[in-house]
């Protein structure tokens, strides 16, 4: 099987998933990118792939660089380069018979070169669904696992417990019959 990579358009994201433009539109790009980073973590994590996230540098004059933040590779592109073009040339660099990329992004211009290059493209709106199922599988496993918490040292399988209550209930309301 491939090995997934994700390409994400930081401020691409960041222009259309709500809570970040709440974040934007209170002028805190800094909070908004974190949240970013930290969804996109946790997404990572649990779906067993790789994230890089691609933010311009127009925003962040002066800086070019590449960190790993919460396990995600974060890019800053060097001044003048746009998140676009570094997209670009990363998909045509990674995107080999080991490795599926896939990029994120809304720009239609972009989606369209990145297809051609035989990355898969996904919108913003489709990437923030895949993220908001995952959570929710997430979610649901946290509770199945909490529920078996309390059962977690017991020696015997749901299916021998059904058994036992099974007993258990027809033994009990013979004795209140008897009575």
């Amino acid at each position: 099987m491939k090995k997934q990579l994700y390409i994400i358009d930081g401020y691409n994201m960041i222009g259309a998933w709500p809570e970040l433009v709440a974040l934007k539109k209170q002028d805190d790009l800094e909070s908004a990118r974190d949240l970013l980073i930290q969804r996109c973590s946790n997404f990572q994590k649990f779906e067993n792939i790789e994230v890089w996230i691609v933010f311009d540098a127009q925003f962040v004059p002066g800086i070019t660089q590449s960190f790993d933040e919460a396990e995600v590779k974060v890019i800053f592109t060097a001044e003048g380069e746009t998140a676009d073009s570094y997209i670009e040339r990363t998909v045509s660099e990674m995107n080999t018979r080991l490795i599926q990329v896939s990029v994120a992004t809304s720009d239609l211009a972009e989606q369209w070169l990145i297809f051609q290059k035989g990355a898969l493209r996904k919108s913003a709106r489709d990437f923030y669904k895949e993220l908001e199922s995952s959570r929710d599988k997430q979610t649901e496993m946290a509770r199945t696992f909490h529920h078996k918490g309390s059962t977690r040292r017991n020696p015997w399988s749901d299916a021998q417990m059904a058994l036992l209550n099974h007993l258990r209930f027809s033994l009990g309301g013979s004795a209140k019959k008897k009575k």
